[in-house]
């Protein structure tokens, strides 16, 4: 008997299912540490977007409130999927961690292309390193700089110029470890230092590649879903291949559907997919934020109108610029600072807002100034 053709889900029906997952059609009434959970691994390398996205996303948010669970270990902000800074769990850590080192970046962490086999064990003395307390990018040089001169021949001279000119960086841009300030501080300035993450790739306790990969193709769904194999990939960093046979096998306990490329699209079958016509006030998200990021390049625009792209996507600086959201898709980038006090948003809208779209937005831009700079003598939203 034929199978019948899986639902076409639109791109406005796929917005809505990812404004749900992301708490962008109702806030979330929870801890932080379960929103970040749901949300996905939050994209992290801007530090001050964190507070927006989660501001944004929850009914009951200060900044303090993520610093304090940082402070508490219960959320973990280091290297992770594609090799870039994300923040997660703790409990969902590991999962992440493993994909990353087994996945496409992880020969990042070696400036030349070729294996240099004594590179894992320069790690594995940083990895010690770093589990004894937080290491200070200088204390990270030095012991490199002492194991190469305790082990003279063991890494290709190439190699060594190459980490020396880098400063040693891609030694230190691994999922094994985690950013934190070393004197327990955490607060509006990026943590510089580098510790053990809880539980490291490779040690007995860590989750295998394969389970790995399998919870963390699940969490992608979960977050951002319904999504194609190759949305996947590009998120989580692995061959699509990879992905796409995670996917077909998931024990048929996956929904099915298609869009309107022709694409499979898969989903947690009870996941929430709203009313394509479900209302969506006005949003804004910060730097780098994970909806912008979490599909294949080409492939964004649920969330973003693809006459958007070059302004939301700075190719030349690799940037993604703070933007707002009107009836769930980006209308418009904005900027924030203070001034003699005064905290100031610009907005920068793509086009004429309509007038309750526009007052609606204020009121969310306000609330956002008023919750990242509390002590401003006031609060304003501009034009660009």
């Amino acid at each position: 008997m034929p199978t019948a053709p899986p639902d076409v889900l639109t791109p406005r029906a796929l917005n809505r299912a990812l404004l749900a997952r992301q708490g962008l059609l109702e806030r979330f009434d929870a801890p932080v540490v379960e929103v970040v959970e749901a949300i996905g691994a939050m994209q992290g390398q801007a530090w001050g977007a964190l507070p927006v996205g989660l501001w944004t996303r929850m009914s009951s948010f200060a900044p303090a409130d993520l610093y304090a669970a940082l402070a508490r270990e219960e959320l973990v902000w280091g290297i992770g999927i594609r090799g870039t800074l994300h923040l997660v769990s703790a409990r969902e850590h590991p999962h992440y961690a493993v994909v990353s080192a087994d996945g496409w970046t992880s020969s990042w962490q070696r400036a030349l292309p070729e294996t240099t086999p004594a590179m894992d064990d320069l790690r594995a003395a940083l990895l010690r390193l770093a589990g004894e307390r937080p290491r200070t990018n200088e204390e990270i040089r030095a012991l490199a700089e002492e194991w190469v001169r305790e082990h003279p021949d063991a890494i290709d001279p190439r190699e060594v110029d190459a980490q020396r000119a880098l400063s040693w960086r891609p030694i230190y841009r691994w999922s094994s470890l985690a950013r934190v300030p070393a004197d327990g501080a955490w607060g509006s300035k990026a943590p510089p230092d580098h510790r053990a993450a809880p539980v490291p790739p490779g040690r007995a306790d860590a989750p295998g590649p394969d389970a790995a990969l399998a919870e963390v193709v699940r969490r992608h769904l979960r977050a951002f879903g319904p999504a194609a194999a190759e949305d996947v990939a590009y998120w989580t960093g692995v061959r699509a291949p990879a992905a796409r046979a995670v996917l077909e096998s998931g024990d048929g306990d996956l929904a099915r559907f298609g869009d309107e490329l022709g694409r499979t699209l898969y989903d947690l079958p009870d996941a929430p997919r709203p009313d394509a016509d479900s209302p969506a006030a006005p949003r804004l998200l910060g730097a780098f934020d994970s909806t912008l990021l979490a599909y294949h390049a080409q492939r964004r625009d649920r969330i973003v109108p693809p006459e958007l792209r070059d302004v939301v996507y700075l190719k030349k600086n690799l940037q993604v610029k703070p933007t707002f959201l009107v009836d769930g898709l980006v209308a418009g980038t904005w900027s924030a600072e203070v001034r003699r006090g005064e905290a100031v948003l610009t907005l920068a809208p793509a086009g004429r807002l309509r007038k309750a779209d526009r007052a609606a937005l204020e009121a969310e831009a306000t609330g956002l100034l008023e919750a990242l700079h509390p002590q401003a003598r006031g609060h304003r939203v501009v034009d660009a």
